[in-house]
């Protein structure tokens, strides 16, 4: 879509806030009461997406969905269990509509990252572990994966 001018129209993102819906940190070794003695942890993380527009023009709730768990690699048993839903609400304007869903499923979440990533280390830190430094997420490959997963759906029914 474009002005009178022929130029495109110009994309305008803020963030108008950030929070936290949801955080749990089970330290399973704490409650077992087992020492950290011969500790190998598999970490595997799971991440999810959410999207939805707001009463407000222009604005729109994202939010990331995180499940971490780790578990130690010598006996299979749970180290921690980590489970954050991290939300922002975004002003977003100039991005045509059909463009609007990967754009806020893929940037809106990149902007939010670097503050899940730090509440992440400092959640593992605290709770007795070494910090955890999530690797980057490719919110791109995650869109294209659910968009595959949704036309695989689409397909078999």
């Amino acid at each position: 879509m474009a002005d009178e001018n022929g130029a495109a129209p110009q994309v305008r993102m803020n963030i108008v806030a950030q929070f936290i819906r949801d955080l749990s940190f089970e330290n399973a070794l704490a409650m077992k009461g087992i020492n950290n003695g011969e500790v190998q942890p598999d970490i595997q993380v799971q991440v999810a997406l959410d999207a939805s527009k707001r009463a407000v023009e222009h604005q729109y709730e994202v939010v990331q969905k995180y499940k971490i768990a780790a578990k130690n690699k010598v006996d299979g048993e749970t180290m921690f269990l980590m489970e954050i839903d991290y939300g922002g609400i975004f002003h977003v304007e100039g991005v045509p509509e059909d463009q609007l869903h990967p754009f806020l499923l893929i940037e809106c979440p990149r902007m939010l990252f670097p503050f899940v990533r730090r509440i992440v280390s400092d959640m593992t830190r605290d709770g007795g572990f070494p910090p955890l430094n999530l690797d980057p997420v490719d919110f791109l490959g995650l869109y294209r994966q659910e968009l595959a997963r949704r036309a695989q759906q689409v397909g078999t029914a």
